[in-house]
């Protein structure tokens, strides 16, 4: 499908610059236009006329990108592709082929099977976390759009190099943060943007999820289904330390990123968005701890496979704006509203005004309160599929413009939970130290930088933030205890403040930080440097 790769010339412009106005007046031509073609018969594409897609990865998520591309008539599914070959069935190969005229995607182990296939046109990725960038990469070389999951990147590195690419190849690349395609968020960041709680300069985004252990630390078997080459990529091929090998990845840090980086993009990029922050923070500290599971387990000495926070703040400052992002993967109460009006519990942001405050309940529904209480005016409709669409909609214009939520948007919202947890990990120690996980030896064992909560408090004074620190320490505190964590046993760790020059990427005087925000990577699997992409 050569037209949908040609190299038109297009005025780049950067999606960061486009308001939230701009945003919303596209949504709306965009639905009239749905409206009016709805009226007139869908012109029967033959599959040679459809865009070639090839799904990345085929766990839990893929199937929301299946359940789209095989029902849009402009799609077709070509290839699905995973590493473990039992994770694709003959059952789901032929119920794509039933749904688009009985053509059947091809599985195969290695994405580049599918990248080297004239017939495929995109990729659309829903695989592990450290394969989501060279995923997208390699797509942009072989000529592919490219749809990549959240986090776009598994550090910042992987971020900055993405974005290069996205810029180089002049391709579509759309980040899998659904809001920034849903009427609900759209409207609601147009209303404060227009200053419908008046100035806005602090946001908090939060993810209560509960998150049990993964099992106890310790030797696994891989499944002999699993090509471990590919999948490890990226990684160091290294002994399975979890019971599960699928998922839980999540709370490893050599694959994953901890649910700052799993769910925390979605609540980032939505606090971002309504500060009109479009860069990196000036500067970061973290605090939190993976704790509680040894009451869980009812096991005093139990030690769980994950090594990721599941109880996690980070406090980000951007100079006259700050964001502050809050995990708790244990059972928590719900966060009241700051006119205690009301809570907001799961996944959601808080955007704090002069007049008001808004909240964004989930993807499809936010409210705007006043200082009161009182509600001001409610924003409702979302639907993952319109984030799909919005992705073939650029495809077919060949205009990456298009794309409601571009590769440097996914990139900083990524980043910033990157920058979270490096603070973190440096605070951290053992065999899950940040250093460690980063397969770089240390000549010195660091200590964990523990401390009580009157210690986190008395440091955290010192710290600009336009929260109330001390009160978001008490209250992460309070739900700690309530899950049964006894804090002089096992308490919470520190990160150290660390600075960001936002122009360079790089911190300030910390080297050990520096190390973090790339890793050491596996030949071929190598991420390049942005100015190598």
């Amino acid at each position: 499908m050569k037209p949908f790769l040609s190299r038109r010339s297009f005025i780049e412009d950067s999606i960061l610059s486009m308001t939230a106005l701009g945003a919303a007046a596209y949504a709306d031509t965009a639905a009239a236009q749905e409206q009016k073609d709805e009226k007139k018969p869908e012109k029967k594409r033959g599959p040679n006329d459809r865009i070639g897609i090839a799904i990345i990865g085929s766990g839990g998520r893929s199937g929301g990108h299946i359940g789209y591309y095989k029902n849009d008539a402009r799609t077709i599914i070509r290839y699905v592709v995973d590493p473990d070959s039992n994770r694709i069935s003959d059952k789901l190969l032929d119920s794509i082929a039933a749904s688009q005229g009985g053509v059947r995607p091809q599985r195969a182990a290695d994405l580049r099977k599918a990248l080297e296939d004239k017939n495929v046109d995109a990729i659309s990725c829903a695989s592990t976390n450290h394969w989501h960038t060279l995923t997208g990469i390699w797509a942009l070389q072989a000529g592919k759009h490219a749809y990549i999951e959240k986090p776009i990147s598994h550090n910042v590195h992987e971020g900055l190099a993405i974005t290069a690419a996205a810029k180089k190849y002049k391709l579509v690349v759309q980040t899998g943060t659904q809001c920034r395609s849903n009427p609900a968020n759209i409207e609601a960041v147009a209303f404060t943007q227009r200053g419908g709680i008046g100035e806005v300069n602090f946001a908090r985004g939060i993810v209560y999820g509960r998150r049990k252990a993964i099992g106890p630390l310790g030797e696994y078997k891989i499944p002999e289904s699993v090509d471990q080459d590919l999948w490890f990529g990226p990684a160091t091929v290294a002994p399975l330390t979890r019971p599960n090998f699928h998922y839980d990845w999540h709370w490893q840090r050599l694959y994953g990123n901890g649910n700052i980086g799993n769910q925390g993009p979605h609540q980032t990029d939505i606090a971002r968005w309504h500060l009109g922050l479009n860069r990196y923070p000036n500067s970061i500290i973290t605090y939190g701890g993976r704790l509680g599971y040894e009451a869980e387990t009812k096991n005093p000495n139990y030690k769980d496979a994950g090594d990721t926070a599941n109880t996690e703040v980070a406090i980000f400052d951007f100079g006259e704006k700050c964001i502050v992002f809050e995990v708790r993967g244990l059972e928590t109460k719900p966060l009241p509203f700051p006119a205690g009006k009301g809570s907001v519990s799961s996944a959601a942001v808080l955007v704090y005004g002069s007049s008001g405050f808004l909240v964004q309940v989930h993807y499809g529904y936010s409210a705007a309160y006043d200082l009161e209480g009182n509600l001001i005016r409610e924003f409702k409709g979302g639907d993952d599929k319109l984030h799909y669409r919005n992705f073939i909609d650029a495809v077919e214009k060949n205009s990456p413009v298009l794309a409601a939520a571009p590769a440097e948007v996914g990139a900083i919202s990524a980043g910033l939970s990157h920058l979270g947890n490096i603070s973190y990990y440096l605070g951290d120690t053992g065999e899950g130290s940040a250093s460690r996980s980063n397969n770089r030896r240390r000549s010195a064992k660091q200590e964990a930088h523990h401390v009580s909560p009157a210690e986190l408090k008395g440091v955290l004074k010192k710290i600009k933030s336009l929260d109330d620190n001390g009160a978001t320490v008490d209250r992460t505190v309070e739900h700690l205890q309530a899950n049964g964590v006894d804090l002089a046993k096992t308490p919470l760790t520190l990160g150290p403040f660390l600075e960001f020059d936002t122009v360079k990427k790089t911190f300030k005087n910390n080297p050990a930080a520096d190390a973090l925000l790339t890793r050491e990577y596996r030949s071929p699997y190598i991420v390049p440097k942005p100015e190598e992409v």
